[in-house]
């Protein structure tokens, strides 16, 4: 049976999704959920996601919602080759496990707020930016992203000289704020993030996600 992923392609947490299936080569269908008519707020959406929130994933009689426990889901039982969670060594597993955690805890937060105030809310909200929101959150990225510059000094990737979900997981925020908002110089100005990002991005897998994320504010 093929995976279903309900979601919709200018969504972060889908596109999450849609580039972790890429890396492992499996076949899939999208089924678009519309946000702007508030269908994942409505059944039968609510029953797969009981927060009215995209994606969901279904495989087989099993749904799973929230994009990174579908992430390692899809690679602990359909990604072994693509070894994406390093579960085969403790010492690199766990150190996947830790910029995983990083991401969610420190570089989502203030990248999300940009991509919000810069991509969203004019849009969707037809709100104005608040630059000083945008200047508090621009200057939490960055010290998170001097930590990250330190840690790509010594290695190529997050959790080691290897390619994981902890990189994966950043392909959508930071390609929306490279390519719509100002404010791509706190990757490009920092040299290892900057070579990080461009072999994370460059990825076929990669680049076929992120090429159908096509949105302009």
């Amino acid at each position: 049976m093929v995976l279903k992923v309900f979601g919709n392609p200018i969504s972060t947490c889908t596109v999450r999704v849609l580039a972790c299936i890429e890396e492992i080569g499996l076949e899939y269908e999208l089924v678009p959920v519309d946000l702007t008519t508030g269908e994942h707020k409505r059944p039968p959406h609510i029953h797969r996601n009981p927060f009215g929130q995209i994606p969901a994933l279904q495989d087989g009689d099993l749904i799973l919602f929230e994009s990174r426990v579908i992430t390692r889901y899809l690679v602990r039982k359909y990604g072994k080759g693509a070894d994406l969670l390093r579960e085969g060594s403790l010492v690199d597993s766990v150190a996947v496990d830790q910029w995983m955690e990083v991401e969610t805890q420190h570089f989502n937060g203030p990248i999300s707020t940009l991509v919000f105030q810069h991509v969203f809310l004019p849009v969707f909200f037809g709100g104005s930016t608040d630059e000083k929101v945008v200047a508090a959150e621009a200057e939490k990225l960055g010290k998170v992203l001097d930590v990250y510059e330190a840690k790509l000094s010594k290695t190529k990737f997050l959790a080691g000289d290897f390619y994981s979900l902890a990189d994966l997981h950043h392909l959508s925020y930071g390609h929306y704020l490279i390519t719509n908002t100002p404010h791509g110089s706190l990757f490009h100005s920092r040299p290892h993030v900057k070579a990080w990002w461009d072999a994370i991005s460059a990825r076929p897998a990669s680049k076929k996600v992120l090429a159908a994320l096509s949105f302009s504010s």
